[in-house]
């Protein structure tokens, strides 16, 4: 088993891309939200949140991605999430634990709220390298297959990880930023700082542009692969509706006119 831990801003944004699409998500255990509709979760994580408004990111997202066709049962699954949990720090807070069944090996998404039920803060430091010496702990603990195997190569499960963990970091600069732009040439402007380049597919040998994908690193994803709404289509529709809106504000009253 191997971790991979991100941190964020936005709870609404987290709980949607992990919990969103039933056919792949499947939620095994939660702790004080609404664990049945990813909005009211993402809302109940945020009102506790408020608490402690200065913790800028107080989101933990951490990804715990098992060896391809190790098969545990969901009590043991949500048993050594909880135990991750515990080891990082992450108690007396809200967590959501979901499975995923999308790919070849069986990963988990653990959400939790850095600020405490008693609204103090629960400390991030080096908490990527503290997920993954958890995660090694709970490997030998449990006897699950270690991820220094050589049979690793063959599946290249970290790889896996990676991808599924830069998938996420797309949809959030994605989430957080589109609110802020007004076209397109904006929107990459905007993730190109952030080390995301935007690619388009167009049709046939003429300009115009049937897809959307977005690259970072090594990774690339279809803009639906993301979300379905940062599909091009989608993305033109938000635009559209954005410059509706700005037609239908009345321009303010030139100053210094006399009546």
């Amino acid at each position: 088993m191997i971790s991979k831990v991100i941190t964020g801003k936005t709870f609404y944004g987290c709980c949607r891309y992990v919990c969103r699409d039933e056919r792949r998500a499947v939620v095994l255990d939660a702790a004080g939200v609404r664990d049945y509709n990813y909005r009211y979760m993402g809302n109940d994580f945020e009102l506790n949140r408020q608490q402690l408004p200065e913790k800028q990111k107080a989101v933990f997202h951490g990804i715990l991605s098992f060896y391809p066709g190790e098969q545990l049962s969901d009590t043991l699954m949500v048993q050594i999430a909880q135990e991750y949990l515990d080891k990082l720090g992450i108690t007396d807070t809200q967590y959501v634990i979901t499975k995923h069944t999308d790919k070849d090996h069986l990963h988990l998404h653990v959400i939790a709220n850095l600020v405490s039920n008693q609204g103090k803060a629960i400390s991030d430091s080096w908490i990527g390298l503290r997920g993954k010496k958890a995660a090694q702990a709970l490997t030998q603990q449990y006897r699950l297959i270690p991820a220094t195997e050589k049979k690793l190569a063959k599946t290249n499960l970290q790889a896996l990880n990676n991808e599924e963990s830069t998938r996420y970091e797309i949809f959030q600069a994605i989430e957080t930023g589109l609110p802020r732009c007004n076209s397109l040439n904006e929107l990459e402007a905007l993730l190109l700082r952030q080390g995301i380049d935007i690619q388009y597919k167009y049709k046939g040998d003429t300009t115009e542009i049937q897809g959307i994908s977005f690259r970072k690193g090594q990774y690339s994803f279809k803009g639906s692969s993301i979300d379905r709404k940062f599909s091009f289509a989608g993305l033109q529709k938000v635009m559209q509706q954005k410059e509706v809106k700005q037609q239908q504000i009345p321009p303010s009253p030139r100053r210094g006119m006399r009546r």
